[in-house]
């Protein structure tokens, strides 16, 4: 069974990394085009509020308390039933989110306030944030739908689709800021326009992969049926414990507005490159393993289930931590190599450089919350993490406010990590306390392991990188055969250090 979940894992980063790709070379088309100021600054975050509840109300809320409910529906009720369900939670999520939407489009100036308000000193800057977001917050209508076509797709076992859908926002981004943006009066509002056509175009690609299943909807309202009812009460709760790192990020959002122009769009470059490993594969693990946990909880699998989790576990370490190790060291190449094109310039690279390397030191904890956290949904236990949830958002707003002052935008990300660990660490601590997860043999030997081969790996990268100052002054095609030869160096030398030292991947198809 190990096997069958490491080739779902492998198919969803297979297509997360093309969706990961493409969103690279999406934003070195920003990079280049419009650079790090006040019109970036006013798309990031009139794009920002539609995606934060995106992933508040759809990828987190949302999924996970949809997929355990849909789960038990297969497993233990009629196909009519479950088709019943499919198309009243289609009709109430699609008439919520009309209403929401509505309501987002209406008090756009006000969302701006509230979410901006640093944008009230610059008139300009503010009315076009506004008038961006009206554009943009439909968004979150259809690309809502869309994580619920995929909810419904990844627990039929049909995991590709919704991991490549991102693709296709990319490339409508692309298309928006090459041919769309130089043909209006205010470039950037392409850009906005270009959010709202992806949204139509990526729902309407869900459509026959639904059909495909036998599960494409009959939106009917249902909000008094059993299973919506239960889904809604495993929102409510998870409407907070799901996202915690999202309103983390907001407050940064909210903070970085009152800092010097640019401190959006250097918070934001150096968050992509982060989400990059954890969206390949840390949030990769998380959805495979929830229709996993779901069923082996529904069946009774107490064994199982801790054994899913220690297997996930020890994937998100074998990535995470030299996926960190690579981000560290290598924070100024790699954004110099990717982003300092045309209006981003070197200060761009140094600013979003300081803020890379604060985001990476909390990426294993980003990846160990999207593994932990299902070990609780699966089980509808949501509160759990709701409650650890607001402790970490509560030592999020203080180490903000205390470390934004002497770093600035770099405080702010710094703050996000910590507040990440105390998160991760709480999940753990709680799984272990209740006798969920029970870990395996050998961890011992497993961390030590991985030790030795991220310490080789990280001396050839820091040998290989050099000074900074190299990189900012050397051509672009240098700068970025330099970093892929770095990279395969360092990934090479990696895979040859957990060899010899006795890693095996025979070890980790085993759950």
């Amino acid at each position: 069974m190990s096997k069958a979940l490491l080739k779902s894992t492998g198919i969803v980063s297979a297509m997360t990394s093309l969706s990961r790709v493409t969103g690279f070379i999406r934003d070195m088309v920003y990079a280049q085009m419009f650079g790090a100021g006040s019109g970036t600054d006013a798309f990031f975050v009139a794009f920002r509020i539609p995606n934060l509840l995106r992933r508040l109300f759809a990828e987190g809320a949302f999924s996970q308390a949809f997929v355990p409910v849909f789960s038990e529906y297969q497993a233990r009720r009629s196909r009519a039933e479950l088709e019943e369900l499919v198309d009243q939670v289609a009709g109430t999520l699609g008439a919520l989110l009309l209403l929401v939407t509505a309501i987002g489009v209406v008090a756009a100036p006000v969302l701006i306030l509230l979410f901006a308000p640093g944008f009230t000193a610059d008139a300009n800057q503010y009315d076009l944030t506004v008038e961006m977001l009206r554009i943009t917050f439909p968004y979150l209508f259809f690309i809502s739908l869309t994580a619920f076509a995929g909810g419904v797709l990844n627990s039929c076992g049909k995991f590709a689709v919704p991991a490549v859908t991102p693709v296709l926002l990319n490339l409508t981004m692309i298309a928006a800021a090459l041919w769309l943006a130089p043909r209006m009066e205010q470039p950037v509002m392409g850009l906005a326009w270009g959010v709202f056509i992806a949204g139509v175009i990526q729902l309407s690609f869900q459509v026959p992969f639904l059909r495909q299943v036998k599960l494409l909807p009959r939106p009917r309202w249902g909000w008094a049926a059993r299973g919506v009812q239960q889904i809604l009460r495993l929102m409510l709760p998870a409407l907070f414990g799901s996202s915690v790192a999202q309103i983390n990020l907001l407050l940064n959002t909210v903070l970085a507005s009152f800092l010097v122009s640019g401190s959006v769009s250097w918070l934001y470059y150096s968050d992509r490159l982060v989400e990059f490993p954890l969206g390949i594969f840390g949030v990769a693990l998380g959805t495979v393993i929830l229709p996993k946990l779901s069923r082996q909880h529904a069946d009774a699998e107490k064994e199982g289930f801790s054994q899913t989790l220690d297997w996930a576990l020890r994937w998100a370490l074998l990535i995470g931590v030299p996926a960190t190790v690579a981000l560290i060291i290598l924070s100024g190449p790699i954004l110099s190599a990717l982003f300092q094109y045309g209006a981003f310039d070197a200060r761009d690279v140094i600013m979003s450089a300081y803020s890379l390397m604060a985001f990476t030191l909390g990426l294993i904890a980003f990846m160990l919350i999207k593994v932990l956290a299902p070990g609780f949904y699966a089980r509808k236990d949501i509160r759990s993490p709701v409650k650890y949830g607001l402790i970490a958002v509560g030592a999020n707003t203080v180490l903000v406010l205390i470390l934004v002052w002497p770093l600035a935008h770099t405080g702010l990300a710094l703050a996000t990590s910590l507040a990440a660990l105390l998160n991760a660490g709480l999940l753990f601590i709680n799984l272990r306390r209740r006798h969920i997860y029970q870990p395996r043999a050998g961890w011992g030997k497993f961390l030590a392991q991985l030790t030795a081969a991220n310490l080789a790996m990280g001396l050839v990268l820091w040998f290989g990188a050099g000074n900074l100052e190299q990189w900012l002054i050397a051509s672009a095609r240098d700068r970025l055969w330099h970093l892929s030869g770095l990279i395969a160096a360092g990934g090479g030398t990696y895979l040859l250090a957990a060899l010899a030292v006795g890693i095996r991947p025979r070890q980790l198809l085993h759950e």
